[in-house]
């Protein structure tokens, strides 16, 4: 799952990053509303998850623009502003949640997991391509009676896949994706999880491939 988190406040950025990422989340991390909206705009995100008070643009107006360019994408509200009408005006917005500060982990955990699911409530669990199947729930890829566990970058990557299939995905739109915009990370991560990603194909015996197109980028396509 691919969350953007906008919030101004570089520590608790970290802080909650770190969080995240360490619960299974790919996070893209800005600092201002208006570079939310440039970022959810043009990203493929599972959940936004903005601070009201943000330079250049507020959360909420952020979302409204949001919200007029059709980007439907879920939303939590983070504010020290816990009054009822504060809390209707960024509901009005278009948010789906909302938070107040401070928080205690375990609690921004539990409304992310919901504001997911019910974004998953339109999605099916199962993506099916070829005998293989790649559950949303569990991150498991199964194969008839045999499943193997993906890890996080695994799982994003087998499912934009799945969710592409046949299409061929860039090197670049793959990393923007999964490693996120931000990342440092080298394009040799990408070869590694492609690597592990076809041994577990093979040992599943899945009559799907992943294939090279050289200069391109991969595709998944069924074996002939």
């Amino acid at each position: 799952m691919k969350l953007l988190f906008a919030e101004d406040d570089r520590d608790l950025c970290q802080a909650v990053r770190v969080l995240l990422e360490r619960s299974g989340y790919s996070v893209d991390v800005v600092h201002n509303g208006a570079d939310a909206v440039d970022y959810a705009a043009g990203g493929d995100y599972d959940g936004l998850i903005l601070d009201w008070m943000m330079p250049r643009m507020d959360g909420v107006e952020a979302l409204r623009r949001l919200r007029g360019k059709g980007v439907d994408t879920p939303c939590l509200m983070l504010t020290a502003r816990d009054g009822v009408e504060d809390r209707v005006e960024g509901l009005d917005a278009g948010a789906d949640d909302y938070l107040a500060k401070p928080f205690h982990v375990k609690e921004l955990l539990a409304r992310i997991r919901a504001m997911l699911r019910r974004r998953s409530a339109i999605r099916p669990d199962l993506l099916r391509f070829a005998n293989l199947e790649l559950d949303r729930s569990t991150m498991e890829l199964r194969c008839g009676d045999q499943a193997q566990k993906l890890t996080n970058k695994a799982f994003q990557l087998m499912e934009m896949l799945m969710e592409n299939p046949r299409a061929v995905l860039s090197a670049d739109r793959i990393m923007e994706h999964v490693w996120g915009w931000e990342s440092e990370s080298e394009v040799n991560v990408l070869w590694v999880n492609i690597s592990s990603l076809r041994k577990k194909l093979a040992e599943l015996g899945a009559q799907a491939e992943i294939r090279a197109v050289r200069g391109v980028g991969y595709s998944l396509e069924e074996k002939s």
